[in-house]
């Protein structure tokens, strides 16, 4: 039984913390218990407020057991409401534990504390985040915030417990349009019977600002239902009884009138895809109708997390294929005559124009020097990553032929992207990735990788770890542009929390097959991840530059390579050393004047205490005698020219060869 929100709540006083916490509590893991806090009036449960020890905000999704292997999970505001009547007036020992979060341990190895389980007392417990994303709060279900309604808590939703008859919800798709954001689910579980719906669930919730609620606060949805109040279906129906899953959702406005679009799906019971076309929204029914089919051999459709872009004559949309690699490497022209042609569709990749992936027969493009070319082609088929790793393995391709080279910054260890989004952010001036690692660890697929990229298309290189779901899966994570705040130096992303794909045994109550909302500070010095450095010609000698110094010049024509990797002036951090170009040459020693640094690198020889990543390199110079033209490089075998005695520092290596991208295109603003 649940009970209004308390007046009490708000009249909380201090009392004294030593009175109530156990001896375990006020030994070294004492800093982390804040004072109890006492209703003046009685009530009926003991309540445990856990919170980011940094930011004092509450954490979701943390699991406290008692010794007799009773669990609790804290709401979205971090509480978990306890009346247990054998618990009541007794000392009470709590395992505490959160993906992305630590406690101290004891001297035995346990982590956990001791408590006086009294009713009307709230405990504040504090824990260390340890991901560089923050946990918000979740998204879909029920009783998101249950227990701050049980003790009265204020929260920030109009319908906290059960919304829409919604307690589990897969993977989510979100666009504005016509002044509101409009939400679509995937399969939708209920509470009255094991099976809920499988033709899509939609909702809207109004614009920051607008209406609705700041991002960090929540997101109060409103779902479109049935006679019962249960999310209905949104989908095309259905032709062979199967589930039907939308995904590519994006919006167009042709004379004026905003249209929106979706690519759907539907699957036989064995996930087998039977049918794919692409849908627009009947405003006034509220649904999707079907106005074309994709042929389902033809991997050019409408999928994944689109956006708008242009190259400054044309405005395209990019599609981001919802599978392993999970880039933008599928674009068309914006409309709907061209969105509902398949011919029409380019590809970014290595085939033949018009070749399609054929095992040992593929066709590659290739230049007179023998160069892979990758590019975009019209008609021609994408090519994933399962087939790029068949063309290494066949030697018709070289593993640094290979477009997607994501790895990780400390390890260099390759990290498979799966299931992410591409868009771009104003405050880095780059193209952010957030993903799901395909095998990852500890979770197979609940591990989420950030990386940045100068185009759509790459070079993806660098990533860092950035939250971790302890062997629980949530994949399909995706970035909300448009809740970008301070100019995009906070950024939001939500993925699908779920037992599915992993090897969990304990299901999480309640949030299990739910959407959980994370936040991103990229200023966070951790996500200083280093950038492309372009040498270029100019003007019959070699020069150097990022991304920033090349487009001020306008020299992406003059490209020749990508020698090595920085990190950029303005994210410089601790232990790092500046590098400037003078007259062609690269040195870190400033040259006077006004000079500004290139980038940052790290000294050429390492502290003794240092431990440097395998993709850390040490950068020679090279000079030909004949020409006493220099340049410089990473590679020690296969320059020609005489090498320098000693580096001029060291920096991070680029693993590909692949040179010619997507440096014309611009974003298109998703500003609300």
């Amino acid at each position: 039984m649940t009970r209004k929100i308390s007046p009490a709540l708000a009249a909380l006083t201090i009392a004294t913390a030593m009175a109530v916490l156990a001896p375990a509590v006020q030994a070294a893991p004492a800093k982390r218990a804040a004072a109890a806090r006492v209703a003046p009036n009685s009530s009926r449960y003991f309540a445990i407020h856990v919170v980011d020890a940094a930011t004092g905000r509450g954490v979701p999704l943390v699991e406290l057991r008692a010794i007799s292997e009773v669990r609790y999970y804290t709401d979205s505001n971090g509480y978990a409401a306890i009346d247990d009547p054998e618990m009541m007036g007794q000392s009470i020992y709590f395992k505490i534990k959160s993906a992305g979060y630590s406690y101290p341990k004891d001297g035995l190895g346990y982590a956990g504390f001791a408590l006086k389980v009294k009713a009307g007392t709230i405990v504040t417990i504090k824990m260390t985040r340890d991901n560089i994303a923050e946990r918000l709060y979740r998204i879909t279900g029920a009783g998101i915030y249950r227990d701050s309604v049980l003790i009265g808590a204020p929260v920030p939703l109009k319908k906290p417990l059960l919304n829409g008859l919604v307690t589990g919800q897969d993977t989510v798709e979100v666009t504005p349009y016509k002044g509101k954001l409009y939400w679509f689910y995937g399969d939708t579980n209920k509470p009255s019977y094991a099976l809920g719906q499988f033709d899509t669930s939609g909702a809207t919730s109004l614009f920051p600002g607008k209406g609705g609620l700041n991002p960090s606060k929540g997101i109060d949805l409103t779902y479109w239902v049935d006679a019962e109040g249960f999310s209905r279906p949104m989908a095309p129906p259905s032709k062979k009884g199967g589930p039907v899953w939308v995904g590519g959702l994006f919006r167009l406005t042709e004379g004026g009138k905003e249209s929106l679009y979706t690519h759907f799906a539907e699957v036989d019971h064995s996930m087998t895809v039977v049918r794919s076309g692409l849908a627009k929204f009947n405003d006034a029914k509220a649904v999707f109708e079907p106005i074309h089919e994709f042929d389902l051999h033809n991997a050019l459709k409408a999928e994944g997390h689109p956006f708008m872009a242009t190259d400054g004559a044309n405005q395209y949309i990019y599609f981001q294929p919802p599978k392993r690699g999970s880039y933008p490497l599928t674009r068309t022209l914006a409309d709907e005559a061209h969105v509902t042609d398949a011919t029409t569709y380019e590809a970014f990749t290595c085939l033949a124009p018009g070749g399609r992936y054929q095992g040992r027969e593929t066709q590659l493009d290739r230049d007179a020097s023998g160069r892979l070319i990758w590019s975009w082609k019209r008609d021609t088929q994408p090519i994933g990553m399962d087939e790029v790793d068949e063309l290494v393995k066949q030697g018709k391709m070289q593993p640094e032929e290979r477009l997607l080279q994501l790895r990780d910054i400390e390890t260099d260890m390759p990290v498979i992207a799966h299931g992410g989004s591409v868009f771009w952010n104003a405050y880095r001036k780059r193209w952010i990735l957030i993903a799901t690692q395909m095998d990852g660890k500890p979770s197979s697929l609940g591990e989420e990788w950030f990386a940045e990229a100068d185009t759509p298309v790459g070079p993806w290189t660098y990533a860092r770890h950035i939250a971790t779901h302890d062997h629980y899966t949530f994949y399909n994570p995706t970035q909300h542009p448009f809740f970008d705040q301070d100019g995009g130096r906070l950024i939001y992303f939500e993925g699908t929390y779920v037992d599915t794909f992993s090897d969990v045994k304990d299901l999480t109550p309640r949030y299990n097959y739910n959407q959980i909302m994370y936040r991103v500070a990229l200023d966070d010095a951790r996500l200083a991840l280093p950038v492309p450095v372009y040498q270029f010609r100019q003007d019959g000698a070699d020069g150097y530059g990022t991304r920033e110094q090349v487009e001020e010049g306008k020299l992406w024509a003059s490209i020749q390579s990508i020698p090595f990797y920085a990190v950029p002036p303005s994210r410089k951090h601790d232990g790092l050393i500046p590098l400037y170009v003078f007259h062609g040459s690269l040195q870190t020693q400033s040259p006077g004047g006004d000079a500004k640094p290139l980038g940052y690198v790290l000294p050429a020889k390492a502290a003794g205490s240092e431990k440097t990543p395998p993709s850390v390199m040490a950068l020679y110079e090279y000079r030909d005698p004949a020409t006493a033209r220099r340049w410089y490089s990473t590679n020690l075998r296969s320059e020609n020219g005489q090498r320098s005695a000693e580096p001029v520092c060291r920096v991070w290596r680029n693993p590909s060869s692949v040179l010619a991208l997507d440096y014309s295109v611009k974003a298109i603003s998703t500003k609300l």
